[in-house]
C-alpha cells in the first residue's frame, strides 16, 4: 500500500491516476509531499498505447522464418538477464514442457537510454503533450502459455490497475500496489540509489530499468503462480514503429466512437487505420461501457489483427520484409538473455497460425486505496482460473500470493478481534469481517468501534504474525505492525474508511485446510469480458 514512509514514495500518478507534471516521477514525487499532486492530469494523456509494442514483440517471436529471426538476434537484440535475477527454489514449477512468455508493455516516452521522445511525435501523434509527464507503468501485461504439444495457445491480459502485492526481483516486498506500478517503483529505487553512487547516462537508465523489469516479473510470477521463462518488453516509441511500417492496420468496432481525449473517431464495423489512428484504437477508455476492461480487449483485438496481416499479406515467407521490419523493431524491443529464437520459432507457429485465445482476468470490483481508484481482485480465484487452463502449481505455500490463506495453507492460529473504524460510513463492517475470518479457521474475538481513521491497520501480539500477515494479504492493507498493546496470540483488525470487503469465495476454492485442489473447469463468463479469438478481424467495443 501506498505510504508516505515507503521508499518509493508516492506514484507519479495521484488520485484515480492523474499523472503529476515536472521531469520524471521522482521529481514530482519529491514537490509533492505526503502524496499530494501537482497540475491535474490532461485526460489526452491517458495511457494505453502498448498494444502496438506487443504486436511489434509478436512480429519477432512469432516468427517461422528462423535463418532472418537468428540473423537478426545476432546483429544487435537488446537482451535482459532479468529473469535469472529472480529465478530460486521459491519459483513456481513446470509441469512439463510448456512454455510461458510474458509480454511487457512499457508506458514510458523515453528511449532507451531515458532520453525524451521527440516532441513532434508525442505531441501530433499521440495528443500525449509534454515528454517531461510519462513514467514507468507497464500497462500492458499479457501472459501466453505455448503448450509443449503445439497446441492451442492461451494467452491471458493482466488489467493494470489490479491491486496486488508487488515485489522486488530479490523477492522482498514493496507493499500493495497497482500491478502496474512494481516496474516504476524498482526502477525509482534503483535509480536514484545509482545516481548517489555516480552512475549517469545510458549505463544509469539501463541498470535502473533491470531493476523495473524484475519487479515485474516477480510480481507477475507470484500473483498468477506460473513460472514465466522468457519476456519482450517494448517501449512507447515501439507501438508507433510497428503500425508505420504494417500501415493500415484493419480492426472492426461493434458500435462507432468519438472521443476527443484520444482522438479516436470511427464508424461501426471494419477500418482501416493510419499509425495515428491505431494509436487513438488502443488508447480509448472514454466512452466505452468497460473503460480499461474494453480497452484491453481493443489491444487483444488489435495484436490479432496484426499477426493475421502478418500471414495473409505474406510477410512472414518474405524475408526482405521481414528484415525491414527487425530493423525498425529491434531498437525498441528488449527479451530476455536465454531467449533462443530458432527454437522457440519451431514451437510457436500457433501464434500465428489463428490458434491464440486472449482472455482478460477478472476483477471482483472497484475500490480506494490511498486515493486512488484500484481493481479489487480475488487471487486465490485467479490462481485457480489459471492454473484450470494451463496446469502448474497453486497459490504458494505461504499465501505471500495474496488474499487469504490458499486452500493448501491452514489458516495461522490467532485470536482476532475486528475494530471499526469506518464510523457511519460502513456500519456493522466490524462483526461481518469478524464473521468471515472465524469462516477462514481463525479463532473469533470481539467486534467493536473504534476511532475514525482513513486507512485499515493490523496489529499483533507476540505469536501471531503470520496470521496478522495472512489477514493483511486478505484486505491488501500494509504490512501488519507488532504491538506490545495486543495480547499474546491475538491480532487486532482496525478497519478505516479504505476498507473494502473482500469479495466472498467458495469454501472449496479458499478454506484453510480444503483437500481438493483439483482445477475445476473454468466457465465462460469467467473473465472479464469475452474472449477474444485470434485468427481474423475480431469486432469489439
Amino acid at each position: 500500500m501506498h505510504d508516505e514512509r515507503s521508499p518509493y514514495g508516492r506514484s507519479p500518478y495521484g488520485p484515480d491516476d492523474r499523472e503529476s507534471g515536472g521531469t520524471g516521477g521522482r521529481a514530482a514525487r519529491r514537490r509533492a509531499p505526503n502524496g499530494q499532486d501537482g497540475r491535474r492530469r490532461s485526460p489526452l494523456v491517458v495511457v494505453g498505447r502498448t498494444a502496438l509494442a506487443l504486436s511489434s514483440a509478436l512480429v519477432l517471436l512469432a516468427s517461422g522464418v528462423s535463418w532472418a529471426a537468428y540473423n537478426w538476434v545476432s546483429s544487435g537484440l537488446n537482451t535482459s538477464d532479468a529473469l535469472s535475477a529472480i529465478g530460486g527454489k521459491d519459483a513456481p514449477k513446470h509441469l512439463d514442457n510448456s512454455v510461458n512468455l510474458l509480454l511487457i508493455g512499457l508506458d514510458s516516452r523515453k528511449d532507451m537510454n531515458g532520453n525524451d521522445l521527440p516532441r513532434e511525435f508525442v505531441k501530433d501523434q499521440l495528443h500525449a503533450g509534454s515528454s517531461d509527464i510519462g513514467y514507468y507503468n507497464t500497462n500492458t501485461l499479457i501472459l501466453m502459455h505455448i503448450p509443449a504439444d503445439g497446441g492451442k495457445v492461451t494467452a491471458f491480459s493482466v488489467p493494470r490497475d489490479d491491486y496486488v502485492q508487488t515485489f522486488n526481483g530479490d523477492g522482498t516486498s514493496q507493499g500493495h500496489f497497482k500491478i502496474k506500478e512494481a516496474y516504476g517503483n524498482a526502477y525509482t529505487v534503483a535509480h536514484d540509489k545509482l545516481s548517489a553512487q555516480g552512475v549517469k547516462g545510458a549505463d544509469l537508465e539501463g541498470k535502473s530499468r533491470e531493476a523495473g523489469r524484475e519487479a515485474t516479473l516477480a510480481t507477475v510470477q507470484n500473483f498468477l503462480q506460473v513460472p514465466i521463462d522468457h519476456f519482450a518488453e517494448v517501449n512507447l516509441l515501439g507501438f508507433y514503429d510497428i503500425a508505420k511500417v504494417l500501415q493500415p492496420i484493419e480492426v472492426c468496432l461493434k458500435h462507432p466512437v468519438k472521443d476527443r481525449y484520444s482522438g479516436a473517431d470511427f464508424g461501426a464495423g471494419h477500418q482501416q487505420l493510419n499509425p495515428k489512428q491505431a494509436l487513438a484504437f488502443v488508447r480509448q477508455r472514454h466512452g466505452l461501457e468497460g473503460g480499461d476492461l474494453d480497452r484491453t480487449h481493443r489491444q487483444q483485438a488489435f495484436l490479432s489483427s496484426v499477426t493475421h496481416k502478418l500471414k495473409t499479406e505474406g510477410v512472414f515467407g518474405d524475408l526482405g520484409k521481414l528484415q525491414g521490419l527487425f530493423d525498425v523493431v529491434k531498437k525498441d524491443l528488449v527479451i530476455d538473455s536465454k531467449f533462443d529464437v530458432l527454437d522457440f520459432a519451431q514451437q510457436a507457429t500457433n501464434l500465428t497460425g489463428g490458434n491464440v485465445v486472449f482472455h482478460t482476468l477478472p476483477i471482483a470490483g472497484f475500490g480506494t486505496r490511498n486515493r486512488e481508484s484500484v481493481n479489487l481482485v480475488d487471487v486465490p480465484k485467479i490462481q485457480s482460473i489459471v492454473q484450470s487452463l494451463i496446469g502448474g502449481k497453486s497459490a504458494s505455500p505461504d499465501g505471500s500470493g495474496g488474499g487469504a490463506p490458499s486452500p493448501s495453507t491452514k489458516a495461522a492460529p490467532a485470536t482476532v478481534d475486528v475494530l471499526n473504524g469506518a464510523g457511519k460510513v460502513k456500519p456493522g463492517a466490524a462483526g461481518d469481517e469478524l464473521k468471515a475470518l472465524a469462516a477462514l479457521g481463525y479463532t473469533a474475538g470481539r467486534a467493536d468501534n473504534a476511532a475514525p481513521r482513513q486507512r485499515t491497520t493490523i496489529l499483533y501480539g507476540a505469536g501471531a504474525q503470520e496470521a496478522a500477515q495472512q489477514i493483511a494479504d486478505r484486505l491488501s492493507t500494509a504490512a501488519p505492525v507488532s504491538s506490545a498493546s495486543v495480547p499474546a496470540g491475538h491480532v487486532q483488525v482496525i478497519l478505516g474508511a479504505d476498507f473494502t470487503a473482500p469479495p466472498a469465495t467458495s469454501e472449496k476454492s479458499t478454506a484453510p485446510g480444503a483437500k481438493d485442489n483439483a482445477p475445476a473447469p473454468v466457465p465462460s463468463d469467467a473473465f472479464a469480458g469475452d474472449s477474444v479469438k485470434e485468427g481474423g478481424i475480431p469486432c469489439v467495443n
